[in-house]
């Protein structure tokens, strides 16, 4: 047995530095691509990369964030129901196995455009802002991530240390500096390079700096930092508004149009279409939470008459008791009656979400509003609030149902919220934590909530940084009632990263999804 072995090893080997033998031979001849390139340029990576990252957080936005944050409800009594806070360990693969891989294309960017032969401004700024956004929802989902030396494979570092919040944030805040005096040089780019803004420079400007004031926002709890924070929320809004120029309208909001409705060339498609079935998409049941408000206030996104074929601009199925939902959060085993939903592309003819072209949102412009609006209640800047809340209101809504309402100040606006009874109050304090009641950050934020629909995490990221809005407990809660406060750290990172895993976890706090992260700790 012994000889026979040998024998095979021997043979093994043979065949090997045959092999290797054969593979020098004219190995550059060979393995050549006759009709692939051997570089790349910035203008051919930044396409791909943008539509990637969206479509990989429209999907995690359906299933994970709408689930949490009672959009939808998944009418199942199987384990793993993320409704009832019963997260497993797999759902952070995704993001984190979508993000990170794009992340090493945005930095070419910024590589090849820093190049004499390439040198381009505008493509570097971009690089940087789209950077900021990916490694912005990185650090909220997960906390403390590879940063200062992520994607660094190809120089050899396979194992990345996980940079504190705090620093993240810090620095991405000099990323969008930066972004902001390159943008301001005005570079052209390739507008087919371009699905957001079809290479309009003067927007993604605007997108870049409308980015930092939510970033801004986000951290300014945070004692250590609370004073440059709002000292620098105050130079982008008010002191210094030519030199951080940020989103004013609609036609500023960071989006890509699916379907072909894009006006570059390339046709990119909904992921909605690409990964969702038409059955799946029309499964879960909308909650009463998300259509109980909106059906109070007759409100015109998901009113018939102002839709397509009477069907209502969020393309809801009206249930067997109209435009009710059901309850989030309820106790398995009990039977309940799936009312509204969300049509499917192969149910009607007139408005979906699915084939909808305008769902592939980054950030809108009522986002940047109603951070405005915060900030004014707060006393950061001038005013009482209102006028940015009324503002955010007539962005939002104006974004599905164009032009209704012309300004801020348009009296069909102000009947509206007076009949919807929404309207600002300035008498009401700043915040209330008594649940329910009513304040001004919880007006704000609840009219934030439906802006932010279909945003990645965002209403749920929001949520963990205010407690609002004030959504209902079901008794049927798992995780002790409790939102999740984070995903949990891929469990590959454990395996092929094990010592930088491990620090991270002493710093933060154990892996699990109540720990919470920097900026919500007191």
């Amino acid at each position: 047995m012994k000889t026979i072995n040998k024998i095979t090893n021997y043979i093994l080997l043979g065949v090997i530095s045959l092999s290797i033998s054969s593979c020098k031979k004219d190995f550059n001849e060979v393995n050549t691509d006759p009709i692939g390139k051997s570089s790349v340029k910035a203008s051919q990576l930044l396409a791909p990369s943008l539509v990637n990252i969206l479509s990989a957080n429209m999907v995690r936005n359906r299933n994970f964030n709408n689930e949490l944050m009672q959009v939808t409800v998944d009418l199942n009594d199987a384990e793993g129901r993320v409704f009832r806070y019963d997260v497993r360990r797999t759902w952070a693969d995704y993001t984190w196995n979508n993000w990170y891989p794009e992340l090493t294309n945005l930095r070419d960017i910024y590589t090849i455009s820093n190049k004499p032969e390439s040198l381009n401004a505008s493509y570097k700024g971009i690089s940087l802002i789209v950077q900021a956004w990916v490694f912005q929802l990185l650090t909220d989902v997960y906390g403390d991530v590879p940063y200062s030396q992520a994607n660094q494979g190809k120089e050899g570092n396979y194992e990345p240390v996980f940079d504190k919040q705090k620093d993240i944030y810090l620095d991405l805040f000099n990323k969008l500096e930066e972004a902001n005096k390159l943008l301001s040089e005005g570079k052209s780019i390739v507008t087919s390079s371009d699905p957001v803004y079809q290479g309009d420079i003067s927007k993604w400007r605007r997108f870049g700096n409308s980015l930092y004031l939510r970033l801004l926002l986000r951290i300014s709890g945070k004692a250590e930092v609370s004073a440059q924070v709002i000292s620098k929320i105050k130079e982008i809004a008010e002191t210094n508004k030519a030199g951080y120029p940020i989103m004013e309208n609609n036609t500023h909001t960071a989006k890509i149009l699916w379907n072909g409705t894009n006006s570059s060339t390339a046709v990119y498609s909904s992921p909605f279409m690409i990964n969702v079935r038409a059955v799946d998409f029309r499964t879960p049941a909308i909650t009463d939470f998300f259509i109980g408000n909106l059906a109070i206030w007759n409100d015109p996104r998901v009113s018939g008459t102002y839709g397509v074929n009477g069907v209502s601009r969020f393309g809801i199925a009206p249930g067997p008791a109209g435009l009710i939902g059901v309850p989030s959060g309820y106790d398995a085993g009990t039977s309940v009656l799936k009312q509204s939903y969300f049509y499917s592309d192969s149910q009607n003819a007139g408005v979906t979400l699915q084939t909808a072209a305008n769902t592939g949102i980054i950030m809108n412009c009522a986002e940047v509003d109603f951070i405005l609006a915060e900030a004014a209640a707060k006393g950061w800047i001038t005013g009482t609030g209102e006028s940015y809340y009324m503002k955010g209101i007539a962005d939002a809504i104006n974004y599905w149902v164009p032009t209704l309402f012309t300004s801020a100040s348009d009296p069909a606006l102000a009947s509206y919220v007076v009949a919807a009874d929404i309207q600002w109050n300035n008498s009401l304090p700043l915040n209330n934590t008594a649940n329910n009641s009513p304040s001004k950050l919880q007006s704000i934020h609840l009219q934030k909530y439906y802006a932010l629909f279909l945003v990645d995490f965002q209403q749920w990221i929001e949520y963990r940084r205010t407690g609002h809005p004030f959504i209902p407990k079901g008794t049927g809660l798992a995780n002790g009632g409790r939102m999740p406060a984070r995903l949990n750290y891929p469990l590959v990172t454990q395996s092929t990263n094990p010592t930088s895993y491990k620090n991270a976890v002493a710093s933060q706090g154990a892996d699990d999804i109540n720990t919470l992260v920097w900026w919500q700790k007191p």
